[in-house]
């Protein structure tokens, strides 16, 4: 379970993830030029296009949590008596991980019935 994070900070992983690549892809790029040449241009070229669309990707993923964040919940966890963001009815603790709710239907269950009962619906 502790692989499982909050909603939001999900978001964040994922333009952490496109930065690097972006990042990753710039410098592979650029190195193609001093491995091959004047022939490595057209390598150094496509590197920095797709670098920069993953690094742009990764700036528009930043400003939509960003923006999500705004207008989330907050919420004290019941373990570790933080404040956290809540995403819709339900999100996880950013800190503990602890699965949150808004929703009385859904209080006091475990993550297995959570589970179950998303897979019941669908």
């Amino acid at each position: 379970m502790k692989f499982k994070s909050a909603k939001i900070n999900a978001f964040r992983t994922w333009g952490l993830l496109l930065t690097m690549l972006g990042m990753g892809l710039m410098i592979l790029g650029t190195a193609g030029i001093v491995f091959w040449g004047p022939a490595g241009k057209v390598f150094a070229g496509i590197g920095l296009v797709i670098g920069l669309i993953a690094m742009v990707a990764s700036m528009a993923i930043y400003f939509w949590a960003g923006m999500l964040s705004t207008s989330a919940v907050q919420v004290e966890c019941p373990e570790c008596h933080k404040f956290t963001k809540m995403l819709g009815k339900t999100d996880r603790c950013m800190f503990c991980h602890t699965i949150l709710t808004l929703d009385p239907n859904q209080a006091n269950i475990t993550a297995e019935q959570l589970k179950q009962q998303q897979l019941n619906q669908n």
